[in-house]
């Protein structure tokens, strides 16, 4: 992976997840922790909600994590914006539930009280390719294994 891009992604906690039922898109502001290749990313959400049904209806996913707060004020032509393409999974081991929620609470804290929740659902984004827009003209693309 690209350093740039695995940087991009360490060095962040929120990405908007885009999802798609019927034909019409959806985006959601969600924190996210991720494996340690940054090639699958954790959330936390209600299974109520339109984004759970949307994933579970269309696997597909887009997500992207960008730099907009640091640069906006002074290098807007600095910003870097990277696009995931991937794949929703849902995670059903209950161990495996139990090790990312302990992951996305240490890194946000903030969650605790959503994480409890009876609705509360983690699930998983498995990585297929990566587009990083450095400034307005640099651009990188990779494919995931």
């Amino acid at each position: 992976m690209h350093e740039a891009i695995k940087a991009l992604i360490q060095s962040r906690d929120l990405c908007v997840l885009s999802t798609v039922s019927g034909g019409k898109p959806h985006c959601s502001l969600m924190s996210y922790v991720t494996d340690i290749t940054c090639s699958t990313f954790y959330m936390l959400t209600l299974i109520g909600t339109k984004k759970y049904r949307n994933l579970e209806s269309n696997s597909a996913v887009s997500l992207l994590i960008d730099t907009r707060e640091e640069d906006i004020d002074h290098r807007r032509n600095d910003i870097r914006a990277l696009t995931v393409t991937g794949v929703f999974q849902p995670i059903e081991d209950p161990s495996e539930q139990k090790r990312v929620l302990r992951q996305l609470l240490e890194r946000n804290p903030h969650l605790k009280e959503f994480a409890e929740s009876a609705e509360a659902k983690v699930f998983s984004v498995r990585a297929k390719t990566f587009q990083l827009l450095d400034g307005v003209s640099r651009s990188y693309f990779e494919e995931v294994d």
